[in-house]
């Protein structure tokens, strides 16, 4: 169990102006942090989900795995390096390093020169309406600005567009892998099967099955993985996402419906389009999405959930960035594996994924797209219902597991507390 704050370095977009000024929100991380409790917040001081007997031993192993985690990644104690000027601009090449929702300043100096932009796939414009002589090869592989005013400069950087032009010959399957895990409930999957077909007919599925008496499910295109029985939810996951060879994957709940406002098209465009690793859709027009806040401590850091989302996703206004998502999103491939879904959470367990990549993952959500539900009633037929009872006895979260969690993020996530509200 290692610890992994995933605190890695800035990767930086140079906006090149004579002056850069920040608005300063926690600019320098405290030495100490705490979680604070409010009205209808709930707040989870995780040393006291140890036992108290055991409590400073794993402190100080968790000390011990944390420096260790350090002496592997050296960049994250190294001074900045600053790229010297053959021309008036110069700017950071390594080691500036900026917790989520911290502000620093980076250092470095602007420049009076055209600016060439190259793209080696797609093209390039710019939404800012200034004339042809400042803006040259609109809508091709180049885009080169001329102008010696900063401002103007600025404000075309900030409106450059990128159009990916090898998606036109591509189709979803070749794209697209949809992703489930499922657990006594194959009515409930061959339902969902049965929707998706109806959209996206040779799309591959994968399903991740940790039933006690597997049933096979009988569609050329669907891979299915058995797995050992009650193997659990998060495990499931990394073993589904371990056999996509697409550049995507879909993830979706075994009681979803496919519909007509199941766009994975426009998923994929957004994906494509912007530099998010993940995008979110909504489940029955419901929209979830959430923030996650970090403060840095010496003992620990603490993390705090919230509904809603940062800012909008510029180019897509139906689209926000935020730090989590619902149960329905696309994400690719190999940035998700990099985070990967930690198999000991074997029940309910959601927003832990988004928290152990909250440094990594870029994340959004959107309302253009949507996936139904399936009825939670009890259905009329003995046997469904039974498999349905079944079900609900490994779905809740018990004391212990939610104990466990807690626990768990102190040590691996080495955090002192969270919050959600």
């Amino acid at each position: 169990q290692l610890p992994s704050p995933r605190a890695g370095p800035l990767s930086l977009q140079i906006l090149m102006m004579p002056d850069l000024t920040v608005l300063f929100c926690r600019l320098v991380p405290k030495n100490q942090c705490e979680c604070v409790q409010e009205s209808k917040l709930d707040v989870y001081q995780l040393k006291d989900s140890i036992d108290k007997n055991d409590l400073a031993s794993i402190t100080v192993r968790r000390e011990k795995e944390f420096q260790h985690y350090l002496r592997r990644h050296p960049s994250m104690n190294k001074e900045v390096v600053i790229a010297q000027p053959n021309l008036p601009l110069s700017y950071p090449v390594h080691g500036v390093q900026v917790m989520s929702l911290h502000t620093v300043m980076i250092p470095g100096k602007p420049c009076s020169v055209p600016v060439t932009l190259r793209a080696s796939l797609g093209t390039l414009s710019t939404l800012a309406e200034v004339s042809d002589d400042i803006v040259h090869g609109r809508g091709g592989k180049e885009l080169t600005i001329s102008t010696s005013h900063m401002k103007l400069l600025n404000f075309i950087l900030q409106h450059i567009t990128y159009t990916n032009v090898s998606l036109m010959d591509r189709k979803i399957r070749d794209l697209v892998t949809v992703t489930t895990k499922t657990f006594f409930r194959y009515h409930k999957l061959r339902a969902l099967i049965k929707s998706i077909r109806q959209y996206y007919s040779d799309v591959k599925i994968i399903v991740a099955d940790d039933n006690e008496h597997p049933e096979k499910i009988d569609d050329e295109n669907v891979e299915q993985y058995i797995m050992p029985f009650a193997k659990g939810w998060f495990a499931g996951r990394n073993l589904a996402i371990s056999q996509v060879t697409t550049k995507y994957y879909l993830w979706v709940d075994d009681d979803f419906l496919f519909t007509e406002d199941t766009k994975i098209e426009k998923m994929v465009d957004v994906l494509e389009r912007s530099d998010l690793d993940i995008v979110g859709g909504t489940v029955k027009k419901n929209q979830y999405r959430f923030k996650i806040i970090y403060e840095q401590g010496e003992d620990g850091g603490c993390m705090h959930l919230r509904y809603g989302s940062y800012r909008l996703l510029e180019g897509f206004p139906n689209c926000e960035v935020a730090s989590g998502v619902v149960n329905f999103f696309l994400a690719h491939t190999d940035e998700s594996r990099r985070v990967s879904f930690d198999p000991k959470l074997q029940r309910v367990a959601h927003s832990e994924f988004f928290m152990d990549g909250m440094h990594s993952l870029r994340v959004g959500s959107c309302s253009g797209f949507s996936v139904d539900h399936q009825s939670r009633d009890r259905p009329s037929d003995s046997q469904l219902a039974e498999a349905e009872k079944n079900y609900w006895k490994f779905r809740p979260n018990t004391q212990q597991q939610i104990r466990f969690k807690l626990a768990l993020h102190y040590f691996k996530n080495r955090l002192k507390c969270y919050t959600k509200r």
